[in-house]
């Protein structure tokens, strides 16, 4: 980081992170609660889990929409390793929206043993998309920040209506 400078991160960012390691405490509670038979509080849980989610998809545009891309400040190994994550992150991402409607849909519908093995593929890949997206968070803003994204956060600070942190 610059001389002595915090890193200035907008609230849509840390708020996506945040949405995401909700989204994964839930999606944890709701398989723990499935496997103990208690459907009703399970179905509270997903629901819960996927508005979370929802809710986050949207910051989540917002927040790229105002602020663009953002840099990772890493070299060597960890920029391989952050790549990785990232790369999977992306690609599983893109199918979780489509897996968790068609988990509602299929719920909705009473379909309970199409729902059991759809939600087998569904949760891992759900769980991981969320806890990844807290990873990425830590890495790209806490670890390793981009010192020419913080330094061109910090010009445009004056210029925004958002309060960063």
């Amino acid at each position: 980081m610059e001389s002595g400078l915090p890193l200035a991160i907008h609230p849509l960012a840390t708020l996506n992170a945040v949405l995401n390691g909700i989204a994964a405490v839930l999606l944890a509670v709701g398989w723990v609660l499935i496997a103990r038979g208690n459907w009703k509080a399970h179905r509270a849980v997903m629901i819960a889990a996927f508005s979370v989610s929802t809710i986050f998809l949207i910051s989540y545009l917002a927040y790229h929409y105002l602020v663009g891309h953002v840099s990772f400040g890493g070299q060597g190994l960890v920029r391989v390793v952050y790549l990785w994550i990232l790369a999977s992150h992306i690609i599983l991402a893109v199918t979780v929206p489509v897996l968790a409607v068609a988990m509602l849909v299929l719920a909705f519908r009473g379909s309970w043993n199409r729902h059991r093995q759809l939600g087998k593929i569904t949760l891992p890949i759900w769980l991981y998309v969320s806890v990844t997206g807290v990873v990425i968070y830590f890495m790209v803003y806490v670890f390793y920040p981009s010192r020419k994204d913080h330094a061109e956060t910090v010009r445009n600070q004056k210029n925004t209506c958002w309060p960063l942190a």
